[in-house]
């Protein structure tokens, strides 16, 4: 699937429409265009600050929201860069704790894209060498980068050895590009290949945190950290663990756990674990650290949009009220996993609003959510390549879903759902560009 965005200012998308013009327009791996890119601009790559590096199927974004609001609790400045935006490109860029301004967005990609000839940089490549000249311009304690794919062949992967590594839940996603075959690779079931191209991300000298994960992921990412003689290395159940606690949870280590319920504005208990990760990296990193306060705070302050996002009062609240109404971009199999067992605490049955992009597995996540859904309305993700909404309801037919419905838009998804149950809580979910849309309609923009 190609990455693209559109921009509001005139300035930002015609740099936006240069990159579409001279990128191949679709997802590429690999390191040598990124290289050559930052070469040509300075190396700002090696200009960060003390930096934190995030890799994972599921969670990253989330562990990103939650080490950022740490740290700015302990009173640090943080970059963040992370990917994909739902609304506005800018999203993906924040500079001390702003998103990036248009501007300097602007500028930046004019910089980038001068150099770039010849070179035919994917549209994720130019952006993170964007964000980079960014961070290596402004002031900051921090850095925070996510991977976008994978983390072996990621753009990010550039940077040189982060003070800390994290990587979060492990699962399958983007098959087409982390299994496929290659030279120098090893022959692994898809799971340990995940792993294997996910810890790609850990280098020497680095400080490693994971989550737990079944015996032969672990072994994949434990094998990488010998190989690099990592400086040290957390995982989850051994060095750092999470445990319910009332509404909260608690976070405990051999060296010394946190004495109080920790609670999270993110919904969900997958949170808890993602929150937990966050804080071991915060622990683990060389220099500062924050203290146990900075770290209840941040917990209780992170937000990260599209993750069981409340829907506010708004254009599409009046629509749907008085129904709840959830937000939620997850689109593979763990993320149905962490929703049904969202919608299983609330003990009710769902209608759900579902759009799913065309190399997504729809079927098998309408089968996990199946038993708490009593209405599916299927819409189309428009500007993107997905499954025609009139196959999300063969699929819906097929899990048990007694009754599936089409709409044209989330406007009208969310009539229909009204009308079918008014007290019914809602889910929107299947696609991170479906949340943003959703999110654009509702005038309820992430910032």
């Amino acid at each position: 699937m190609a990455d693209h965005a559109h921009s509001d200012s005139a300035a930002v998308q015609a740099q936006l429409d240069r990159l579409t013009a001279l990128s191949p327009g679709r997802d590429v791996l690999g390191l040598e265009r990124i290289e050559a890119l930052c070469q040509r601009l300075g190396h700002p790559e090696r200009q960060l600050p003390r930096s934190f590096h995030i890799a994972g199927t599921n969670g990253k974004g989330s562990t990103s929201a939650f080490l950022r609001a740490i740290l700015e609790s302990a009173g640090r400045r943080v970059h963040v860069y992370s990917s994909p935006h739902l609304v506005r490109f800018n999203e993906r860029i924040r500079i001390s704790g702003q998103l990036i301004d248009d501007a300097l967005l602007a500028a930046l990609l004019a910089e980038v894209l001068d150099v770039a000839e010849g070179l035919a940089p994917s549209f994720f490549e130019v952006t993170t060498a964007a964000a980079f000249l960014a961070f290596a311009r402004h002031p900051a304690d921090d850095a925070i980068i996510e991977v976008g794919l994978g983390g072996r062949l990621d753009a990010t992967n550039i940077i040189p050895a982060p003070a800390v590594c994290g990587i979060a839940s492990l699962g399958i996603d983007h098959e087409g590009f982390l299994l496929a075959a290659e030279d120098g690779v090893p022959d692994l079931p898809p799971i340990a290949r995940i792993a294997w191209e996910k810890s790609g991300i850990i280098k020497p000298l680095s400080r490693i945190v994971t989550q737990k994960y079944p015996q032969n992921v672990a072994a994949i990412i434990d094998a990488t950290v010998r190989q690099m003689a990592v400086e040290q290395y957390w995982t989850e159940g051994r060095d750092w663990w999470v445990s319910a606690d009332d509404v909260g949870f608690r976070w405990h280590a051999p060296t010394g756990g946190i004495a109080r319920t920790l609670y999270p504005a993110l919904a969900g208990a997958h949170q808890w674990k993602n929150a937990g990760l966050a804080i071991a990296m915060a622990r683990a990193a060389p220099g500062f650290v924050p203290d146990d306060d900075a770290i209840a705070s941040g917990v209780a302050a992170a937000r990260w949009p599209a993750r069981l996002q409340r829907l506010q009062l708004g254009l599409l609240h009046d629509i749907a009220a008085p129904s709840p109404v959830w937000i939620d971009g997850g689109h593979n199999v763990d993320a149905a996993y962490a929703l049904a067992d969202f919608m299983a605490k609330k003990d009710a049955q769902f209608t759900l609003v579902m759009g799913m992009l065309a190399n997504k597995d729809a079927a098998q996540f309408l089968q996990i959510l199946a038993p708490h859904i009593a209405c599916c309305i299927a819409v189309p993700i428009v500007g993107h390549e997905h499954h025609d909404p009139q196959a999300i309801c063969t699929f819906a037919k097929h899990a048990g879903i007694p009754d599936c419905r089409t709409a044209g838009d989330i406007t009208h998804a969310l009539r229909l759902a009204h009308k079918s149950a008014d007290s019914r809580p809602i889910l929107i979910g299947g696609s991170l560009y479906l949340a943003g849309q959703a999110l654009s309609a509702n005038a309820q923009l992430p910032d």
